[in-house]
């Protein structure tokens, strides 16, 4: 860390002390100002007499002003410093309002791990120093170039050093900002991984829904930001069911009284909600809010029809009916689960997706005991493998580390992961896929 970046303040705001004397042990030899704070009262007093506060970290659970409302407070007061909440697996709604009100760019989940927090909290504030040598850089280039007359001989010059020099800067902060993006994806997935366990569904119901509703767009010629739309909606796509009692989910619709199936209705506008106040969600909130109309205008909430209905919820919807089903399939469960889906294309399933579920559903259930013939097991060096592929065995590093499971379909990600590995601790063998003859 060089000099510049010694003097940046870290407040830690918890109102357990042992928490604290805990925090500050772990940092005692970091290369920056560590202040803390017993209350988020006393932090707002903390505030005022701090003048470069690169990182701010709050429990969530304290007396008087909780750990979201004080981050909101910071976002405005010290709008510059990174924010981190400190929080429970169970504080889901808390996590949510620290993320889209108080503008925290994570969160850490109690008991953590304690080289990982520090890691954490080192990435943040290097994270700030960037930014702050960024804005410094962009503001002595402003400079640079007011003065272009006197300067006119040596600018070329000049400029060329200060252009270098900030591309360096940016180049480290699209790295920091890549593992930003990977820590968002994650938060998608424990996001995603919370309604499963709330709803009781035993199985990666979510999961399933995005590799069908994915594979099938894909299909279809959709890719890029289209495409990343629809994953993100897939995984999320019943998140309104947080807070409707287990003993309506775990009814069939057809069972449930008039008040009951009227509360179940509102999970897709609640879906929405819980993430439309995240810009980079509101296309994928439009697709959880739709998900559940049907082609012959029969469904809810707002009783689309047709083309009305956004493709993207057409998907999703496709391939949320062909995962519940399956759950009642034995054997060849991609081809029940087709049928009994079939049962109901044209009055609520788009017919012209039948074609694409059809070719995409059987890689997905291949670890459930699906069998195809006109697939064939090959061993493939990492380089050559390709997305769209699925695993037909798990892969796992030389040492034992399971890395991905079988039956997973390859993305970019994915195959970073597994290239990576290769690198570091690689097994004896190639990874193993199924292609067709």
């Amino acid at each position: 860390m060089s000099d510049s970046d010694r003097s940046i303040q870290v407040l830690l705001v918890d109102d357990e002390e042992n928490i604290l004397k805990s925090l500050q042990r772990l940092l005692i030899d970091e290369e920056f100002e560590v202040h803390m704070a017993a209350s988020a009262e006393q932090g707002i007093a903390a505030l005022t007499g701090l003048h470069n506060v690169g990182l701010i970290i709050s429990d969530q659970r304290m007396p008087g002003m909780n750990g979201s409302e004080f981050l909101q407070y910071c976002r405005e007061a010290v709008p510059n410093a990174l924010r981190i909440l400190l929080t429970g697996y169970s504080d889901i709604s808390a996590t949510i309002d620290a993320i889209n009100k108080g503008g925290a760019c994570r969160y850490i989940s109690k008991p953590w791990n304690d080289a990982e927090l520090v890691q954490t909290i080192r990435d943040a504030v290097r994270q700030y120093a960037l930014l702050r040598e960024n804005s410094r850089l962009n503001e002595l280039v402003r400079q640079q170039n007011e003065e272009l007359q006197e300067w006119n001989r040596n600018l070329k010059g000049r400029v060329l050093e200060q252009t270098t020099a900030i591309r360096q800067k940016n180049e480290e902060l699209h790295g920091l900002l890549k593992r930003v993006k990977e820590d968002y994806d994650a938060i998608i997935a424990v996001f995603s991984g919370l309604v499963e366990m709330h709803g009781g569904k035993l199985r990666q119901h979510s999961r399933n829904v995005a590799d069908l509703s994915v594979n099938a767009a894909r299909e279809l010629g959709i890719s890029g930001n289209d495409l990343e739309t629809i994953r993100i909606a897939a995984l999320l796509h019943d998140i309104g069911e947080i807070g409707i009692p287990e003993r309506i989910l775990s009814r069939d619709r057809d069972a449930m009284n008039a008040d009951e199936l009227k509360e179940y209705q509102q999970h897709p506008i609640r879906g929405q909600v819980a993430i439309d106040t995240i810009e980079g969600l509101r296309p994928a909130g439009l697709l959880i809010r739709h998900h559940h109309e049907n082609l012959d205008g029969s469904g809810f909430p707002d009783k689309l029809a047709g083309d009305a209905i956004p493709l993207g919820a057409r998907i999703i919807a496709f391939a949320d009916r062909i995962d519940k089903a399956s759950e009642t399939c034995r054997g060849d469960i991609a081809d029940q689960a087709l049928v009994k889906a079939g049962l109901v294309v044209g009055a609520q399933l788009d017919p012209s997706l039948q074609k694409a579920f059809s070719t995409v559903s059987r890689y997905t259930y291949l670890s459930l005991g699906v069998e195809d013939k006109e697939l064939v097991e090959v061993e493939l060096d990492p380089k050559e493998l390709k997305e769209g592929m699925f695993l037909s065995r798990d892969v796992s590093s030389a040492s034992g580390i399971l890395l991905l499971s079988r039956g997973v379909a390859l993305d970019e990600t994915k195959l970073a992961s597994i290239r990576r590995n290769y690198e570091l601790d690689a097994p004896p063998h190639g990874v193993f896929v199924m292609v067709r003859r």
